[in-house]
């Protein structure tokens, strides 16, 4: 897809964590610059590899502020805003528009489950109209997680009533023929669909998608971007057939502490495998399981991600 705000790969990027599991901001941001300069156009932070619903109200903003102070480029990021409470989604989506993001990937609201299509459509109705614009809205489809899908119906509905606002979606159910569905019945509008798994990368951006939003990219987003900028050939296929071997590797432990695993292991700062509860640290066996997988799957060493690079 053309003129995508956020086309081609995006990171859904670890939140770096000091000892007290406070936000480490330094490290995080020269994670999110080394992802940039490593295959990234763009990167997903605070989503679920980044931990959002661990962090409060506040956190959540100084993340945002914090890592904007340290040179990361905010045009470039598409933050997590979406909560239980209508109020908090509003005011983090007016907070991330006024740090200057371009826009903003918003999950449904979680806690009570089974809303109708006209309550869902009530919700992000008060959402837009709150935040007056500015700032594009990307839906979050999530179900596995949040037990709250996007119809194709009430996602024409938002689009009539906004658009140019509900701008896209990040589809990490998994269920492909949903991502082509999306693709089909709206990309014509200018709906960005984005999926959120690495093993679709190549097939999304051939039927009409503006590329990926994953947790893997975190470690393979080089691979991603030659898929990205090739899409078809014997290049292409190879380095999708190496983000297709990291998904396979990242799942083969808790995904987020096993990418933490491997952020660790590279840049040898055990700072990285700090995780906030309910999400525990891998045990060693664990460690060890998510390496080795991770190195079969091609994908390391990862160029310039070391003890300087962290630290910066």
């Amino acid at each position: 897809m053309k003129d995508a705000l956020f086309g081609g790969v995006n990171a859904a990027a670890l939140t770096a964590m000091k000892p007290d599991l406070s936000p480490d901001l330094d490290r995080y941001a020269a994670h999110c610059k080394w992802l940039l300069a490593n295959g990234c156009n763009g990167l997903g932070i605070l989503g679920t590899t980044g931990e959002a619903n661990s962090f409060g109200f506040d956190e959540r903003r100084q993340i945002l502020e914090g890592i904007a102070a340290r040179g990361v480029p905010v045009a470039r990021l598409m933050p997590g805003t979406g909560c239980a409470s209508l109020t908090d989604t509003v005011e983090l989506t007016k907070h991330a528009k006024a740090q200057g993001c371009r826009g903003v990937l918003v999950l449904p609201p979680f806690y009570y489950k089974g809303p109708s299509d006209d309550g869902l459509f009530a919700y992000f109705s008060e959402v837009v109209n709150r935040v007056g614009g500015g700032i594009a809205i990307y839906l979050y489809h999530f179900p596995q997680q949040s037990a709250v899908p996007f119809s194709l119906d009430l996602i024409a509905r938002l689009l009539k009533a906004f658009p140019g606002v509900v701008k896209g979606v990040k589809d990490s159910s998994g269920d492909y023929a949903n991502m082509k569905a999306m693709i089909d019945h709206f990309a014509k509008d200018g709906f960005e669909v984005y999926a959120g798994a690495d093993n679709y990368v190549q097939k999304i951006l051939a039927e009409g998608g503006a590329g990926c939003i994953t947790a893997a990219a975190n470690i393979n987003a080089r691979f991603g971007q030659i898929v990205y900028q090739k899409r078809t050939g014997p290049e292409a296929d190879a380095a999708q057939a190496v983000l297709d071997a990291t998904r396979k590797a990242a799942t083969a432990v808790a995904l987020i502490p096993g990418l933490r695993e491997i952020i660790a292991r590279s840049t040898g700062h055990d700072g990285w495998r700090m995780v906030r509860p309910p999400h525990l640290p891998l045990t060693k066996a664990e460690g060890q399981v998510a390496w080795d997988a991770m190195q079969a799957a091609g994908a390391l060493p990862l160029p310039g991600l070391g003890l300087k690079a962290a630290a910066e």
